[in-house]
């Protein structure tokens, strides 16, 4: 819906920061132009009521394997960077990090180069890329194939910087075992995020590795050094360090409903932030039962993604079910949520999500049924 002017009134509206109830969006020609109590509106335009449901920005997910039948590991190259994005636009996910998981140094290039490509086409709702790996540690493998985890080379670390420098953003998970913090510091130089994951590295060697420039842990509390009461591992370092965000599996399997809890109450300082991911898989967006990475089965049921051994393998999500999860299993306040899936995984990225200021695309809004049930985007 382009046309000259439209309203949307009739349910809350997320402006990036908190529901305004009883508010206005205004767009023209597809841009935003005001934000207002309904009571102050004068033209009007095409009247779009919701009907209770909410207007917000489109979620941001920052860990995306695969979608719509494929995984990026498959052979990445545009075709199926754009079939993973348009397979999470559909679900609500409006701009998303397309994720490479552990593989062999001649695949994360092709993933490299795809998303290169990516960027210099403007493709929409391209992110940048993010590469789970291969410098992660065997222990704390989780699904990812142990024959082809390494630690960085001379070759890899060049190889990222050079590609950072042509991405919106190269997100980069690591472990302490496999990269030293002066690598961590050159990626951070040149521009990389830097995640700490898939290790079993202790609080204080972690907290070593956010002085070298490391901002983010991936998937908090899965394939990591636990909190104990004399050892607080990675998980400790991300609730005690200020700075550090992370990411959240919110589907009650990953993490179980408790921990989220804690975890989200102990982040009420410092400007890190926990986000939600999807960590989704081929699967998504479609109802196949299984798939393959890399020659090893993968099935779907009730909820979980399993290799043959139970080993969870990615999850089968959509950050609407995750915004579900907190809200109705973790106490935690939907503004709360919704800025968990929009506002501060953008930020990380560089992005902005921010409804106080007029511009916003309504290309890039969703609408969210009331109930949590479901969500679109307001223009395909």
């Amino acid at each position: 819906m382009t046309q000259a002017l439209c309203t949307y009134t009739g349910g809350p509206i997320f402006d990036g920061v908190r529901l305004r109830e009883g508010y206005a969006a205004q767009f023209r020609e597809g841009r935003l132009v005001a934000l207002m109590p309904s009571a102050e509106l004068n033209e009007r335009g095409e009247d779009i009521d919701l009907k209770g449901d909410i207007l917000s920005p489109g979620y941001v997910d920052l860990q995306v394997n695969g979608g719509g039948g494929v995984m990026l590991n498959d052979a990445p190259g545009p075709a199926d960077i754009i079939r993973i994005i348009e397979a999470h636009r559909a679900m609500g996910a409006t701009t998303i990090l397309p994720t490479l998981i552990t593989d062999t140094a001649e695949k994360t290039a092709a993933a490299l180069a795809a998303a290169i490509a990516a960027a210099d086409a403007g493709m929409r709702g391209f992110g940048g890329l993010h590469l789970e790996g291969p410098h992660l540690s065997v222990a704390r493998k989780g699904a990812h194939d142990a024959a082809l985890i390494r630690p960085m080379d001379a070759e890899d670390l060049e190889r990222i910087c050079r590609a950072a420098g042509r991405l919106p953003k190269l997100k980069v998970t690591i472990a302490p075992e496999n990269v030293t913090p002066e690598q961590v510091s050159r990626l951070v130089a040149a521009g990389v995020l830097v995640s700490l994951g898939h290790t079993d590295a202790p609080f204080e060697t972690c907290v070593s590795y956010v002085r070298a420039g490391a901002r983010c842990a991936t998937h908090l509390f899965n394939a990591m050094s636990q909190l104990g009461n004399r050892m607080p591992g990675l998980v400790g370092a991300v609730l005690e360090t200020p700075e550090m965000s992370a990411g959240l599996i919110a589907d009650g399997i990953h993490v179980h409903p408790a921990s989220l809890r804690a975890a989200w109450v102990a982040k009420r300082r410092g400007e890190g932030r926990l986000f939600l991911v999807s960590d989704a898989m081929a699967v998504a967006g479609t109802d196949r039962t299984e798939f393959e990475l890399e020659g090893r089965l993968i099935t779907r049921r009730d909820g979980r993604l399993c290799l043959p051994d139970g080993t969870l393998a990615g999850a089968d999500l959509d950050l609407t079910t995750a915004l579900a999860v907190l809200t109705q299993r973790c106490d935690v306040d939907l503004a709360d949520a919704l800025a968990a899936a929009t506002a501060v995984p953008a930020g990380l990225i560089g992005q902005t999500v921010d409804l106080s200021s007029p511009g916003y695309a309504l290309s890039n809004m969703i609408r969210i049924a009331r109930d949590l049930s479901s969500a679109a985007p307001v223009v395909a």
